[in-house]
């Protein structure tokens, strides 16, 4: 059995400090893996149509998962990372199978991606992704993440990627 601990975000007001005593408490107490969320913006829910279903809103302050993973990679040689989730179809494929394998990489291989499609449609609208279509994206994202972590070269042309011949 692994036991990880969530990464109290929203709880701990986003200070520096909190960053460094959690991952410092999650190790010294045993656990395997830190579990962060992944929201790029808050929005305020009042007055949406349609409303928003959320349990976050603008005053709820999140770190990146990957920059927080980052980081907390540099304090520990044991601790294990995994976000719970990323929310993939708001942000670039590419970028995201780069810092990924990066993280992984420069981690030893401590990081666990776990993706989903969000529910905030604000958050989308503000990042200029697609809301309609974030399940059917997301499905191309996966294999186009899983082409770019294995394969040498990389073509495809799909519905939302065009890569012609490229490599991380």
């Amino acid at each position: 059995i692994q036991v990880g601990a969530v990464y109290p975000q929203i709880e701990l007001g986003g200070e520096p400090e909190a960053v460094r005593a959690v991952a410092d408490a999650v190790v010294e107490q045993g656990y395997r893996h830190l579990v962060a969320y992944d929201h790029v913006l808050g929005a305020d829910h009042a007055d949406r149509e349609p409303p928003l279903a959320g349990p976050y809103c603008e005053t709820d302050p999140f770190h990146d998962p990957f920059m927080l993973f980052s980081y907390l990679a540099g304090r520990s040689d044991t601790l294990e990372f995994a976000s719970g989730v990323l929310i993939l179809p708001q942000r670039q494929t590419a970028l995201v199978a780069r810092q990924a394998a990066d993280i992984s990489l420069l981690s030893g291989g401590r990081l666990r991606l776990g993706v989903g499609v969000g529910w905030n449609w604000v958050e989308y609208d503000a990042l200029g992704a697609d809301w309609p279509t974030r399940g059917t994206r997301a499905d191309e994202q996966i294999r186009v993440l899983r082409a770019l972590w294995t394969d040498p070269l990389v073509t495809l042309d799909g519905e939302f990627h065009r890569l012609d011949r490229v490599a991380i």
